[in-house]
């Protein structure tokens, strides 16, 4: 036996590896969604919150971020089991006329949200160079289809992991430079809380969080590792580090959006100063915490602007390719085409806009509403064996989507009350 053990160490065959760094093979579908729920919507839906509320709708976060993990991990899990994003499941599994009204919705939620990416990044350049907003957003749609229809997948998911890494430093910089009072913020992370006037915003943070968009693209780049489906021992791997990918990410976003919610209710809540727009923030800024700190926000809106309006350009490729039973590919005219209809609708509307800042706000608000119509399709084609085979939910899994669909569609009622 010693003299096998010898022989084990002494083999020309071994080839050590570093086996802890595999997760890094995994890691980057979450990311290109988190920069979906740090998206300029978000920007304005969180600055409102902390402007106008201060730190008492930081539990909104907080709750919107819990229910996007279990939802991201599912719907991946959808796409790892099954081989198909959202989208194709939901063209193949439903009746035709009912898929495509949920796929159209889909859509339309889409555009709102290319609405929201675009127009962020035309209001940071207008910031920087003092664009003009119609001419910053052209300049924004020109860049992202370039990138998009010249780059592939993997191409864009670096550039993506960049762009958050840069947002990210920008807000810890940003909240290096303003006092907060941590002994009303750390309760108010876990402390629900209905501020008179709030429901609209806190719907738009839920909206700007939890995005339908984010679910059909998620489905769809987690496959693009391309690994063999058709073995169990690699599906497990998978859906293991793609849980992973996914808790780092969502806690991320989690960590930005909650930054942007303190930043303003230190520099703006306190001071009793209102915020209507994202111009007037980074205005007000300079004065408060000097000017590095005005020019850092205005950069990091502009790469949180044109990296979600990659990611929403892709979200709408693949959910208008999923109509027709394909996958993504934007070298195919189905992707292409449902890129192009989300950006340029979403541009059209632009133009006729006369608040910017409501209209993200507003945009944000608008993706809550469609959202229960894509967590209950999601729920009934990830519980179903025909779909998912032996990687079905299991009950409890099952329920507790269900009650998180329940959660959104009850907001959703709260804020059409609040409008009565």
């Amino acid at each position: 036996m010693f003299k096998q053990f010898k022989e084990l160490l002494n083999t020309a065959k071994h080839t050590p590896k570093l086996g802890g760094l595999e997760i890094f093979k995994y890691i980057g579908p979450g990311l290109l969604v988190t920069v979906g729920f740090i998206d300029p919507g978000n920007w304005a839906s969180n600055l409102a919150a902390g402007a106008e509320f201060g730190y008492s709708l930081l539990w909104m976060v907080t709750l919107s971020t819990i229910m996007l993990i279990v939802l991201q991990h599912n719907v991946a899990h959808l796409g790892i089991a099954s081989g198909l994003c959202l989208s194709e499941a939901a063209s193949e599994y439903l009746k035709p006329w009912y898929a495509k009204g949920i796929l159209y919705s889909a859509m339309l939620a889409s555009i709102s949200t290319s609405l929201a990416e675009i127009l962020g990044g035309a209001i940071a350049l207008q910031m920087l160079f003092n664009i003009p907003i119609r001419a910053g957003s052209i300049l924004v749609l020109i860049f992202v289809v370039i990138m998009l229809f010249t780059n592939t997948y993997r191409v864009i998911e670096k550039w993506i992991i960049a762009f958050v890494s840069i947002i990210g430093l920008s807000f810890i910089y940003e909240l290096s430079l303003v006092e907060i009072d941590w002994n009303t913020a750390l309760p108010a992370w876990v402390t629900p809380a209905f501020p008179e006037g709030s429901m609209v915003v806190i719907m738009s943070v839920l909206g700007a969080v939890v995005m339908p968009h984010n679910l059909f693209l998620h489905s769809e780049v987690i496959q693009s590792r391309q690994w063999n489906i058709q073995d169990d021992k690699i599906i497990k791997k998978q859906l293991r580090y793609e849980y992973a990918d996914t808790i780092l990410s969502m806690v991320i976003g989690w960590a930005i959006n909650s930054a942007m919610i303190l930043l303003a209710a230190a520099a703006f809540f306190g001071t009793g100063t209102p915020v209507t727009e994202l111009e007037q923030a980074n205005s007000l800024l300079a004065p408060l915490l000097g000017n590095n700190a005005s020019v850092i926000f205005a950069v990091a809106l502009l790469f949180a602007g044109i990296s979600s309006t990659i990611t929403s350009g892709m979200a709408a490729g693949s959910i208008f390719a999923g109509i027709y039973k394909e996958p993504y590919d934007i070298k195919d005219s189905h992707s292409r085409i449902g890129v192009l209809t989300s950006l340029i609708i979403a541009f059209a509307l632009i133009m006729v806009v006369s608040n910017p800042f409501q209209g993200l706000i507003y945009s944000q608000m608008a993706l809550s509403v469609q959202l229960p119509i894509t967590i209950f399709t999601q729920v009934y084609l990830t519980s179903s064996s025909k779909v998912m085979g032996k990687y079905k939910n299991s009950t409890y899994t099952k329920w507790l989507l269900y009650v998180i669909g329940g959660i959104v569609t009850l907001l959703n009622v709260m804020l059409l009350i609040s409008f009565l």
